[in-house]
């Protein structure tokens, strides 16, 4: 059984992460930003491949949602 890593993993590097990751949606608009990190979930989860794991992730994003 795969599980799901919940504990941090960018290797003490996580602001700079965010910081990336907030640059690459620079100049978007709010709708251009929701497509794109539309698309950028379906390349991870493509990546992951695990569909166990991806439902695990699924499950917790659903319960943090507002």
């Amino acid at each position: 059984m795969h599980k799901l890593t919940l504990t941090p993993n960018f290797g003490g590097e996580a602001d700079v992460f965010y910081a990336e990751l907030i640059a690459a949606q620079a100049g978007l608009t709010d709708a251009a930003a929701v497509d794109w990190l539309a698309r950028l979930a379906l390349i991870l989860c493509n990546h992951i491949g695990d569909r166990e794991v991806l439902r695990q992730a699924f499950a917790l994003a659903h319960e943090h949602h507002d």
